[in-house]
């Protein structure tokens, strides 16, 4: 993935999950996002951009995944 914003995007469509990874060394998850949107995202010109107008503050439950839980969930 190309983006000034996002290092990587993950997205489990049986769960309507998405996780993003930003530059920033920060991940979320984001829940109950429906498969368009992580299609929008994926096809974004900016992904960044996309993510701000159309994830970010459109109200989805969202949690921040702290560094241990990073790190046990890249080991497996």
């Amino acid at each position: 993935m190309e983006s000034e914003a996002m290092t990587s995007v993950g997205y489990d469509a049986d769960r309507r999950v998405l996780e993003v990874e930003f530059t920033s060394g920060e991940i979320y998850r984001y829940f109950d996002l429906p498969p368009h949107l992580h299609a929008g995202l994926m096809a974004a010109d900016s992904h960044g951009q996309f993510f701000a107008e159309h994830i970010r503050y459109a109200g989805f439950d969202y949690e921040h995944v702290d560094e241990d839980e990073a790190l046990r969930t890249r080991r497996r």
